[in-house]
């Protein structure tokens, strides 16, 4: 598999995103639904923003490793959230994770009305091997 990311401005880099990822010779595609703070129980989080967030990545991440493809091959992360605000308030964690991962990713930042029951945050993923 080959990436190139494609950004003609500079800005987006302080946002941990790019503009597009061109990907050829592909072995296999993974499309994730919507992860959430959901535990193994199926039960929703009540949890704030800042440990939903942290719940729903370490959700995203077990599927992509469960389905054994890595995290630095994520091209396209959706984020769904019913608070913007307080979403950017923690969006370090977000940041962060996605540094420490090594992802260039094409994103959107969407906010709903609501989600399922609880939830505050879902992530929607696409990752290529």
């Amino acid at each position: 598999m080959e990436k190139k990311v494609i950004n003609p401005w500079k800005w987006q880099d302080a946002r941990n995103y790019v503009q597009a990822v061109d990907v050829s010779n592909v072995k296999g595609t993974l499309y994730i639904s919507g992860q959430t703070a959901i535990d193994e129980n199926g039960v929703s989080s009540s949890a704030d923003m800042r440990t939903q967030l942290i719940e729903t990545l370490e959700n995203l991440e077990k599927v992509i490793h469960d389905a054994d493809y890595e995290l630095k091959n994520i091209v396209r992360l959706n984020v769904y959230t019913t608070d913007s605000v307080s979403l950017f308030e923690n969006f370090d964690v977000f940041q962060g994770w996605i540094q420490k991962n090594n992802i260039k990713q094409s994103s959107t930042v969407l906010e709903v009305k609501s989600l399922f029951e609880t939830l505050k945050v879902e992530l929607e993923a696409t990752v290529v091997r």
